[in-house]
């Protein structure tokens, strides 16, 4: 019996990692397959790309413990210095700032670069309309995006901010 880890619709903002008890019976010839003397890992072909610096962690508690599943790639494969502009902004919404943004029920998404360097953004769920998406535009998304893709000169917010339905401040 091997174990089995892999990615449902990876690379999509609905992407989750999975780990699976993986009979002989089902291993498929294209995983990868690593030896890890007391079992075999098996790594699902078309996930490996989205599986890019994962790791799987037991931690001992008082209810016995818990395993911890961490893909940060799972949601958008990790994406090399050299790659286009618009492929790392992605990669740095998906990977960094929408898992913050989301513990608030937001995300925002890349519209488009302009004069090369700005970056114009679109919030949505609890950002959209919320009273503190100036300070979470400005401290938290700008100052990360510039850091991480420094030809990020600015961003620029083109949500419509007067839809406060599901804002999470109002």
């Amino acid at each position: 019996m091997g174990v089995r880890i892999f990615v449902t619709q990876p690379g999509t903002k609905n992407a989750e990692t999975c780990l699976a008890y993986c009979p002989p019976n089902e291993i498929v010839p294209t995983d990868e397959q690593i030896d890890l003397g007391k079992f075999t890992l098996f790594l699902d072909h078309n996930s490996v790309p989205f599986l890019e610096e994962a790791y799987v962690d037991y931690s001992k508690d008082q209810m016995g413990g818990q395993l911890t599943i961490k893909a940060p790639n799972a949601k958008v494969p990790k994406v090399d210095d050299d790659a286009p502009l618009p492929d790392r902004i992605q990669y740095v919404l998906a990977s960094e700032i929408n898992p913050n943004l989301a513990a608030h029920g937001g995300d925002v998404s890349l519209v488009e670069i302009v004069d090369g360097s700005v970056a114009v953004l679109r919030f949505g769920g609890g950002c959209q309309g919320c009273s503190a998406v100036s300070l979470t535009l400005k401290q938290g998304v700008e100052s990360t995006l510039k850091e991480r893709v420094p030809e990020i000169s600015a961003v620029r917010d083109v949500t419509d901010h007067t839809v406060k339905e599901n804002a999470y401040y109002q």
